[in-house]
Formats: C-alpha cells, structure tokens, sequence
C-alpha cells in the first residue's frame, strides 16, 4: 500500500468538507502526517496510507461515523480533479465511464488488476463493479467514491438510473445514512461492490463542458498520467528527490540510496536494469529545469546556476554548452 497515492487534489477537498464540519485543520493534517503546502497543487501527490489516516481522523473530529458517505456526496467531483471536467466534457455516461476507468489512477492508485471498475450486463441492469482487491480495509473509500458517483450522476441525468447499491462490508451503526444518500435498496455483504443501474444510462447525455474542452483536458491527463507512471521507476523516484536538493548541492548517490532505503549498489543495479546511471538521472534533470528556468525568463543566469545545484557560474556554463551548445546568454536572447 505503501507505493500507492491519492490526488492532492482528492485530500484538499477530504479536508476542506472535514473543516466545514467542525474539524480543526491543523489537528486534522498533523494527524493524517501532510502539510498544508503540498494540498497547494491540486496535482501533487500524498501517500494513500496518508489519506486513509486523514479520512479517519476526519471522521473523529467531525464526530461524524458516515464521513466517508457524505465527504463523497459533498465533494464536485471537477473541483478535486481533472478528471471531473474530462468527464464533464464526454458525451455520454458511457464515455464518461470510459475516461474514468481510463484516467482513475490520477484520483487514486488502489489495488487492482488491470481496470479498476467494469461494466456488466445482465437481462435488467449493467452493474458497474469496483475490482479493488480486500475493499472492506478501506470500506470509506467505497462508501465516499459510490456517494460521489450516485450523486454527480443525479446532477446531470435521471435520479432513477441508479437502481441499486452492493457492498461487500457488513451494514455499519450508520445503516439508515445509506438509505437517505442513496435513495434505493442497499445489499450489504454482497460478494461485491457495484451500482445497478438501468440501461438507459448507457446513452444518458453529459456534454456539460465544450467538446474542444476534452481535447485539451485528455491531453493534459496523459501527460500527468505519464509523470505518475514515470515516479514509479527507480529514476523517477531518483528525480523526486533529488528535485528539492539541487540547490543545496547536497545530492550524493549514498544520500539518495539511504533515503530510499537500499544499499548504494542496490540503486546502482536498480539504474542500470533501467538503463541509465545516478549521474545521467542528475544531469538530465539539471539539464530540463535549467531549461524550464531560462526559457521562464523570471530568474537570471546566475540565480538559474544556484537552482539547478552548480556554486559557480563558470561550471554551470560549461555544462550548459555541453547540453545545448549554446551559453545561457545565447540561449536567453534566443
């Protein structure tokens, strides 16, 4: 669980409802072991063993058992992620279901084979099934993501497309909360969590933003998509850390391999299966951010050398030319 992670964007919003009813904010995300900066960029990432924490602190500070049901409930789905609008902008429910599956990793990583969720059809109803291997560990989740995807259905379509609600957990004290949010029968230790729904869902009409709009958010969903992928690697974990160290110039091998708890060799091997080395990974990154910092004109060439971890204008030149074959002067007025 420890390698999976959630949505800064999913834990902001978790929290904003969770102080809305009462919880103190820096009680609730001490707890939970976040800082309110990194909820700053709604792309970011937490530790889904830290959203797990916040969401039951939050149930504890809000003295609220049916936390997770009505977080989900509360939370527009395109406030907390891009993912939201993507399906705002789709057709139909169907291809919104579609961009869902496709995307849902960039909400929250779970333990799963292949797709999270799937359709199936039987001669009454489609079942949309939730696949996430052992749900009853984290039952708020399933409680917070069928009231998020009951309500922002009711929002666009039919509140009569949803038909029925299984879940796979025991009925919790709260029982009669799930009655009143979801508004039809509600099977408790079914052998698994999905939502009947009637066939007339399939082609319910969406569109709520400009089709163009798709484009561009899809577009920027792989990107993120493939940024999320690439963390997963021993490089990109390399990156990730070495990212808020360039400009102590404190960036040693056996620094990065201890804090990734591994032996120096153990990272070296690890790099190299992936065909690169710790000082291609540290001169690649040096190399993109001196780039993103030059062509941002908002620091100067010397301000840029400090960043990117190089003492002296002189070896940060250098190493520019090396790169670009051009100085940082030449590239600036370029």
């Amino acid at each position: 669980m420890a390698e999976f992670t959630v949505a800064a964007g999913l834990a902001r919003g978790l929290t904003q409802f969770a102080v809305s009813q009462g919880a103190d904010q820096e009680t609730l995300l001490a707890r939970a072991g976040i800082t309110l900066d990194v909820l700053q960029d709604q792309d970011s990432r937490v530790p889904l063993e830290n959203y797990i924490t916040l969401m039951r602190a939050a149930k504890d500070l809000t003295n609220d058992p049916a936390f997770g049901l009505h977080s989900g409930q509360a939370n527009d789905f395109a406030q907390i992620s891009i993912v939201g609008l993507i399906m705002l902008s789709a057709e139909t429910m169907l291809d919104a279901f579609t961009q869902l599956n496709r995307f849902i990793r960039l909400v929250i990583e779970v333990d799963c084979e292949g797709d999270r969720f799937k359709l199936e059809r039987d001669d009454k109803v489609i079942w949309l099934v939730d696949l996430r291997r052992n749900p009853n560990d984290f039952l708020e989740l399933t409680e917070s993501a069928f009231s998020r995807l009951v309500a922002g259905g009711r929002s666009i379509g039919p509140a009569t497309l949803v038909k029925e609600v299984h879940v796979t957990h025991a009925a919790p004290p709260y029982r009669a909360e799930y009655d009143r949010v979801f508004q039809v029968p509600v099977k408790f230790e079914a052998e698994r969590n999905a939502l009947a729904l009637d066939y007339a869902w399939l082609t319910a009409k969406v569109a709520l933003q400009p089709r163009y709009a798709f484009g561009i958010l899809s577009e920027h969903a792989e990107k993120l998509l493939k940024n999320l992928e690439d963390s997963k690697t021993s490089r990109g974990r390399v990156e990730s850390l070495l990212m808020p160290l360039l400009h102590t110039g404190d960036v040693s091998m056996d620094k990065i391999a201890e804090t990734m708890a591994m032996s120096r060799q153990t990272l070296f091997r690890k790099l190299k299966d992936e065909g690169t080395t710790f000082e291609k990974v540290l001169d690649g990154l040096r190399h993109r951010l001196a780039l993103h910092y030059l062509n941002g004109k908002k620091v100067s060439i010397s301000e840029t050398a400090y960043l990117v971890g190089f003492s002296e204008a002189a070896a940060f030149s250098r190493a520019f030319k090396r790169w670009t074959g051009k100085s940082p002067s030449e590239m600036r007025k370029g």
